[in-house]
């Protein structure tokens, strides 16, 4: 499998259904709008035998975040760098969900994420996790703010060490 970058000349968004309104309208309305103004970029899986159908994207782009809402360790190793990759959005149309797609399109995402950091610095992924998500990204080993259970993050450290 392999992601592309989205290509609204190629790829029909319009089907695209993973059951949350909000990524559905994202994906459909706003995700190129924001490659193109280069605020971030959406990587999408084709259907093997329809190039045209998304299976599942994912956006990347920066963030930055308060060094408060990290335990004391982290907020002294990282306290002359507050820039992060966020992970800002994962999906899966319906039709190709509980397939493992999902945890395909996240390591895909991390994959991409720790290339970029060989190149530009930063410490840590950060992501998210709204609609009781969360499970999902701590099974690959992100963890919980301190100050707000809905938002995880993973060291480009951590995810390093798990692709040796």
């Amino acid at each position: 499998m392999t992601t592309f970058a989205l290509d609204t000349n190629k790829h029909n968004r319009k089907n695209f259904d993973c059951g949350v309104e909000s990524l559905n309208n994202y994906f459909k309305l706003i995700a190129n709008q924001q490659s193109n103004r280069d605020n971030s970029r959406t990587y999408v899986l084709q259907e093997k035998n329809n190039e045209t159908h998304v299976v599942g994207f994912y956006t990347l782009t920066m963030a930055s975040i308060n060094l408060d809402s990290l335990s004391l360790a982290l907020q002294k190793k990282h306290k002359s760098s507050n820039s992060v990759a966020l992970l800002a959005r994962l999906a899966v149309d319906k039709n190709f969900a509980n397939k493992g797609i999902g945890s395909w399109l996240l390591v895909d995402a991390l994959k991409k994420i720790l290339n970029a950091s060989d190149t530009i610095g930063f410490p840590l992924v950060v992501v998210d996790a709204k609609d009781g998500v969360a499970s999902f990204y701590k099974k690959f080993g992100f963890e919980v703010f301190k100050d707000d259970k809905t938002r995880l993050f993973i060291s480009i450290a951590k995810i390093r060490a798990s692709f040796k």
